[in-house]
């Protein structure tokens, strides 16, 4: 899988703890010191062999069922943050 690139590096520890945040609320095992294991649980849970190092046997279908439910709801919580504190102002 492509390793996605932050468009401000120093980001990176907050969507890394927002991410085991919100995949904890979502009922997985989101470890905050290793938040991108969630994607191990994630594959698992979706059939997919998804091992640490080379994953070159994946396919982009593969690799979008692992992202897209991580991705997708750290959009969803990122969103919802900004509604409320948009409504606080």
């Amino acid at each position: 899988m492509a390793r996605n690139k932050i468009l401000v590096p120093e980001a990176r520890k907050d969507l890394d703890l927002l991410k085991a945040r919100v995949m904890k609320g979502k009922g997985y095992d989101a470890n905050m010191t290793t938040p991108n294991d969630v994607k191990y649980e994630v594959a698992k849970e979706q059939g997919i062999p998804l091992k640490k190092g080379y994953n070159g046997q994946i396919t982009s279908e593969q690799a979008g069922k692992v992202g897209g439910p991580i991705g997708g709801n750290m959009v969803k919580e990122m969103v919802k943050m900004a509604q409320e504190k948009m409504t606080k102002k």
